[in-house]
């Protein structure tokens, strides 16, 4: 049933900050806007990491009632290569921490933060990621 992760969407009031602040979080551009450029976006979509997985921004006026509510529920984790160099810069850049770097079982660490636009954003070391990403280049 479930085939795979296929994008995230995160709200913002201020999509053009959104996009600024990810443009220099990620080191690149969103790949697609709607409406298109010149006009202000009212959705925004990256993709990033291994799989191209999806980032989406959408304006906070076409969130799904409740959805605007503070920081909470679900948490999705990416895999990052250095965990406490990730944390230290996302707080660099503004954000706040929501669970602090978090040892777990069997080699899993994870942190979160709430991005300036009051998404949480998780982080994690993730030892099955990496055992997963070594079988597909046949290692």
């Amino acid at each position: 049933m479930f085939r795979g992760f296929a994008t995230i969407s995160f709200y913002a009031d201020d999509m053009a900050a959104a996009r600024d602040w990810y443009i220099e979080l990620l080191g690149m551009e969103p790949y697609y806007a709607f409406p298109p450029p010149p006009a202000a976006p009212a959705y925004l979509e990256f993709r990033i990491g291994d799989d191209e997985d999806e980032l989406g921004f959408i304006d906070r006026r076409y969130a799904p009632r409740g959805a605007a509510n503070p920081p909470g529920g679900a948490v999705m984790f990416w895999h990052v290569d250095d965990l406490s160099a990730t944390v230290e810069r996302l707080l660099a850049m503004g954000a706040i921490e929501y669970e602090p770097v978090t040892p777990r079982e069997a080699g899993f660490t994870t942190a979160s933060v709430v991005d300036p636009f009051g998404n949480v954003l998780g982080v994690m070391h993730n030892p099955h990621y990496l055992e997963i990403l070594a079988a597909r280049k046949g290692e």
